[in-house]
């Protein structure tokens, strides 16, 4: 239930604060005193869009925070802790607006509104001025029926199977539209294909080709200097190896008489193996250099074939490699089309089998959910004044002549939401076959036909709010008391928090609030009032009377409110 509820800067109101009780709470005050004010703060507390016209003039920031003590709901204890929210059996959903944007919490932790928004929907059901017009658009119907707990796994389970079909069916759509493609270049891949392959493309190939050429450019003279290097080692007494050879000979005569000089004469010693070492190298080098200026050319041809290749494609090797190996597979699969089709179309078969059923199942879960619907609204109208209702919910197939499956050899139209239309068919005049209820019903039917769904839902669902802003648009009189007594019974299974204009309702109220619109100084701020017993009656009477309350009315009000607490 909601046990609290504060407002700061917020259209009209200062600030409000404001505590609710269990049961039936009524909210009544002259049209403009901003009774709708309170339920479109409420509204974005749960989620709602907000608009930053909401500012109260001259304010920085709007408050709407409302307390709401809580059963240990999986639902909302999963939706918390998985956005990181400590579960609380009381729990504080705050929504502030500025003129930059608003932001969510829930127990003081910032959260995105649509968290506010999930939690919400498992808190509070809130009915504003218009939506019994829900009713009345045909498309919502289906919708309704899905907001059944039986239902709900039904159509998961559909919507899964609808996505692997609609995955499958995609593919199938681009593999034809490849085909086509591919066909269309077929001529021009197998060209490149061709001229790619014939170039035998090797990606370190380039840089190879690079070293080659440099050798080749440089031949003449590496050998020059190869050469050079060689002569060292040659057999003359003037050659480095015989003078280094003079040098450890004069080294080994000294070191045996100073031995400091051990150290250099190893050093020497040394010098002379690498030397020697060096120039044998660079003799075995010098019989390989290549003087080839033919296979210079050809490597330079190699090079400029390379780079105009390069240049048409715009890509580098690597990447031409990469490129050819796509040619030959879009090849391939050209010629393969027909069995990649098949194949993908054999699938969409085991699919199309496998959507059926899950679409058969949530069809009859709809009918059967649908034929209880049916008679608990029958049953919920005849206590709210219509005495002989007759009220059916159509679950009919979607025929279309492009369907993912057949029944009884016509295709079924699939949608995400499922294969069905679902209508609510009324009747409420007996002997009369019901007909589409947005097509028959007047304002007050409806209204009461949305009471009755209200009263199911808080059943089915097991909501511990909800809130009504006029759902008694369109009745008065005798049907008001019937709609009253209906929410009273409905607050013993859930908090109701109604706004109302009819006397027969407010009556029924356990706890009644009067808001008022004042002017304080220069500014106008809406107030909310809680009543105690005596200006409960005159709520009521005025009601009844209007401003100028007389005795009767004042009588007549009394015996209302006693004939509802009487009947609890």
């Amino acid at each position: 239930m909601i046990k609290s509820l504060y407002i700061k800067n917020f259209a009209l109101i200062d600030e409000l604060d404001v505590e609710f009780k269990k049961g039936l709470n009524i909210l009544t005050g002259q049209t403009g005193a901003g009774k709708s004010i309170i339920i479109g703060a409420l509204n974005m507390i749960l989620g709602e869009r907000a608009d930053t016209e909401v500012l109260r003039q001259g304010s920085k920031k709007a408050i709407a925070e409302a307390r709401i003590q809580v059963d240990e709901r999986p639902e909302i204890k999963k939706i918390l802790q998985d956005n990181g929210v400590e579960f609380s059996r009381e729990l504080i959903l705050r929504r502030e607006i500025t003129n930059s944007g608003s932001r969510g919490f829930i127990n003081d932790t910032p959260v995105t509104i649509g968290i506010l928004k999930a939690a919400g929907n498992y808190l509070v059901d809130l009915h504003g001025q218009h939506d019994h017009q829900f009713l009345l658009n045909d498309e919502n119907h289906r919708k309704v029926m899905d907001d059944f707990e039986t239902v709900k796994p039904l159509l998961e389970a559909y919507r899964s199977a609808y996505r692997d079909m609609a995955d499958l069916q995609k593919d199938l759509k681009l593999l034809k539209k490849r085909e086509a493609d591919i066909r269309e270049k077929a001529e021009l891949h197998q060209f490149q294909a061709s001229e790619l392959a014939e170039a035998r493309l090797d990606a370190e190939e380039e840089e190879k080709l690079t070293a080659e050429m440099t050798l080749l450019d440089n031949a003449e003279e590496l050998d020059q200097k190869a050469a050079l290097i060689t002569g060292l080692g040659s057999d003359d007494d003037a050659s480095l190896l015989n003078l280094l050879n003079t040098v450890r000979l004069h080294l080994e005569e000294i070191a045996r008489i100073e031995p400091e000089f051990a150290s250099y004469l190893e050093e020497v010693k040394t010098a002379g193996i690498s030397i020697q070492e060096t120039v044998r190298f660079t003799e075995r080098y010098r019989s390989g250099i290549e003087f080839n200026p033919a296979r210079l050319e050809e490597l330079r041809q190699r090079q400029a074939e390379l780079r105009r290749l390069k240049k048409k494609y715009n890509r580098s090797v690597p990447e031409l490699i990469s490129y050819l190996e796509e040619l030959r597979s879009e090849l391939s699969l050209a010629e393969n089309f027909d069995v990649e089709i098949e194949k993908l179309e054999n699938r969409i078969s085991g699919q199309s089998d496998i959507l059926r059923d899950h679409a058969l199942a949530l069809h009859e879960k709809r009918q059967e959910e649908g034929e209880k619907l049916a008679g608990d609204i029958e049953e919920k109208l005849k206590h709210l004044g219509i005495s002989t209702p007759c009220f059916r919910v159509n679950v009919n197939w979607q025929y279309a002549g492009n369907g993912w499956f057949s029944l009884e050899g016509r295709p079924v139209e699939c949608h995400m939401d499922g294969c069905d239309e679902v209508l609510f068919f009324i009747s409420t005049n007996k002997g009369e076959d019901p007909k589409p209820l947005s097509r028959i019903a007047s304002g007050g039917e409806v209204s009461r036909v949305m009471l009755a769904l209200k009263s199911i839902i808080a059943r089915e669902q097991q909501l511990p709010v909800m809130i009504f802003d006029e759902i008694d648009t369109g009745i008065s009189g005798h049907i008001s008391e019937k709609v009253g007594v209906a929410m009273r019974r409905l607050s013993s299974r859930c908090q109701i928090i109604a706004i109302t204009h009819q006397p027969q309702i407010a009556s029924q109220a356990h706890k009644h609030y009067r808001v008022e619109k004042v002017e304080t100084g220069d500014r106008t701020v809406t107030r909310i009032l809680p009543l105690n017993e005596e200006e409960h009656i005159r709520e009521v009477a005025g009601l009844m009377s209007g401003e100028d309350i007389s005795d009767s009315a004042l009588i007549s009000a009394r015996e209302l409110i006693e004939k509802s607490s009487a009947g609890q």
